[in-house]
């Protein structure tokens, strides 16, 4: 059994444990639903008998004790009610995880849409993004930024040399931090557990960036706290020392200015609160788990959580104080009581004051928390696909190199079910930069170039790869192999291959840049095979006389020929054969040209009528 059978395998056996567990949860949850209303009656009905019985003082003493096992079973049952939400959710993700190790499309959450350039270099030829992709495949982040942050990566156009070596090191060590990362998921989770939609951050920063820049409640509360002192003296100084009614005076100018100057921030009080504190109580459980887990054996995360870790800068120690504020507006919301606290003394203003400051220093530092929370989940999402794909993905060597160079052993495409993926050494470098592809139709020429290019995303992304061994310098990528018409702004089919293939011409030849990985499926296929032919051997001529690397498919055996003028050139090709009446293919990369055609032989096998060769040509 393979190590990822055995992974499958263990997956399997912790969401079946988890669904039994589930099962059980579930019916002890509608069994305390009716302990609770079986309780509740029986106390509501010593409560009746005993006013009967003994009168209004004794039912006071007796309704009390009487309805303590419905208060129980009520606190146990929320109990219940939180683990089953916690299994549930615990058992959805290792459904989802399930579901990624076999491909299995229909159980994965769906894609989110996120905007790509139309004229990407390779996003849509790769299935980096679409309903059948790598971003699908690899995202498990719970936020929007945080599945947007992955998109991101997995779309750079010129990654950083740095900036993918850290992001590495943080992978590797979360792959190894199965607990870290499913506690994580777990806790961001819970935050919009109950929502269909996606937690997005950007609405909390941007209330915060909005409501933070208004004018200053510290002058008014002064004055007004000065009054209130005044009331106070003078009413006292009233009732004592029978001092005139000078405190009406004073109290009326406390009136005006609360509510000519202060009303409109009181009245909005409540509202803002609530909003503030709904948005924290939902990442509370996310900051407090990153404030509190142990990052010895992960220093690149500890160091990337070090905001978390900095006393008196955690995020408790603010969120804290945001809870007092609500605490102290929470208990104006009787009006009576509003009112005598607000007449005594500038309480709304006061409250309003403090939130403005912790609205403040939340605009300077949630960003940041935030940042690294979308940080962690990016990372998070290929840290599993790692820790999914055990002795099939690998850690890629990226490093710069004098001469450009991609070099892989038994690669593979990690959009293909490992029992049905066939894996093939690639070299390309200075020497023989680019493949000359040819092969039947089906034979998997296409999907060869998508492996090379969808791995050099992984790894440029800071993920692993799916191969043996996996070594490459830094290069830029360009494919056109997924091209299509566009009648919006009327372009013909020819016309957008011509246009692709000249935007990858001219990245190409950009001076001072990169070296070029090109993939080519099928050049000008959008004309006669006359000028296709000829188009095509100047096409590729022109790509030998640059400095990049690539890998062109084609169905045209007349191009093989270009290898004998240029030994940058080199042919390979893949096979197939009809074993018994069906098509049959290794999709085993084969050095040099392939000798044989099938698309008659794929026509004869539908029923379509064909003409023998040596007749179609009399």
């Amino acid at each position: 059994m393979t190590e990822k059978a055995k992974r499958l395998h263990l997956l399997q056996h912790q969401s079946a444990r988890l669904e039994r567990r589930l099962v059980a949860l579930r019916h002890r949850s509608d069994q305390f639903s009716r302990w609770r209303l079986g309780l509740f009656a029986l106390g509501g009905l010593v409560s009746g008998a005993s006013f009967l019985q003994w009168g209004p003082v004794v039912w006071l003493w007796v309704t009390a004790v009487a309805f303590i096992p419905f208060i129980v079973s009520v606190i146990v049952h929320r109990r219940i009610e939180t683990a089953v939400i916690r299994f549930d959710l615990w058992q959805r993700m290792k459904q989802s995880h399930l579901a990624r190790m076999t491909l299995d499309w229909a159980k994965l959450p769906a894609e989110r849409p996120f905007p790509v350039p139309t004229d990407h270099p390779f996003a849509q030829d790769l299935d980096v993004v679409g309903d059948f992709s790598l971003h699908r495949l690899l995202d498990t982040a719970v936020s929007r930024e945080g599945s947007h942050r992955l998109h991101s990566w997995l779309l750079e156009t010129l990654p950083q040399e740095d900036t993918v070596q850290l992001r590495q090191r943080r992978v590797r060590e979360l792959a190894q931090q199965t607990r870290f990362r499913q506690r994580l998921a777990l806790q961001a989770a819970l935050v919009v557990s109950g929502d269909d939609q996606p937690w997005a951050g950007q609405e909390l920063i941007d209330w915060l960036e909005r409501e933070s820049g208004g004018r200053s409640l510290r002058p008014l509360l002064i004055v007004l706290a000065v009054l209130a002192v005044v009331n106070w003296v003078l009413f006292a100084g009233y009732q004592l020392w029978q001092w005139p009614m000078l405190w009406l005076g004073s109290a009326l100018l406390y009136g005006v200015l609360f509510i000519t100057l202060g009303f409109q921030r009181a009245a909005s009080l409540f509202t803002d609160v609530l909003f503030l504190a709904d948005r924290l109580r939902v990442l509370n459980g996310v900051f407090a788990f990153l404030e509190q887990w142990r990052y010895g054996k992960m220093p690149e995360i500890q160091q990337l959580c070090q905001s978390f870790l900095e006393k008196g800068e955690r995020p408790s120690a603010h969120i804290s104080r945001v809870q007092k504020v609500v605490a102290g507006v929470g208990l104006r919301q009787n009006w009576l009581l509003g009112f005598l606290l607000n007449a005594l003394l500038p309480w709304d203003i006061y409250f309003a004051y403090r939130l403005d400051q912790c609205r403040a220093d939340l605009a300077q530092r949630l960003p940041r928390w935030l940042d690294v929370w979308y940080e962690l989940e990016a990372a998070s999402s290929l840290a599993t696909f790692a820790y999914l794909n055990p002795g099939e993905a690998i850690w890629p060597t990226l490093a710069e190199a004098n001469a450009p160079v991609f070099a892989a052993e038994q690669l593979g495409h990690p959009l293909i079910s490992s029992t049905q993926r066939v894996c093939n050494d690639v070299l390309l470098d200075s020497t023989r930069p680019i493949y000359l592809i040819t092969g039947s139709n089906m034979a998997g020429k296409s999907s060869f170039l998508r492996t090379i290019g969808v791995n050099l995303v992984l790894a440029y992304a800071g993920g692993p790869v799916m191969a043996r061994a996996f070594q490459a310098s830094w290069l830029r990528l360009f494919a056109t192999i997924r091209v299509a018409d566009s009648l919006n702004d009327g372009f013909s089919f020819f016309y957008a291959e011509v246009r692709r293939l000249s935007q990858l011409l001219t990245a190409l030849k950009l001076e001072g840049e990169r070296p070029l990985l090109f993939l080519i499926d099928e050049i000008f296929r959008g004309t006669n095979n006359r000028e296709r032919l000829i188009g095509s051997r100047a096409y590729i001529q022109a790509l030998a006389q640059g400095g990049g690397l690539g890998a062109i498919a084609t169905h045209d055996l007349e191009l093989v020929q270009l290898a004998e003028t240029s030994p940058k050139i080199q042919n390979v090709h893949f096979r197939d054969a009809v074993v018994d009446g069906r098509m049959v293919f290794d999709y085993k990369l084969h050095p040099g040209p392939c000798p044989t055609t099938n698309a008659l032989k794929i026509m004869q096998l539908a029923g379509l009528p064909i003409v023998p060769a040596d007749a179609a040509n009399c």
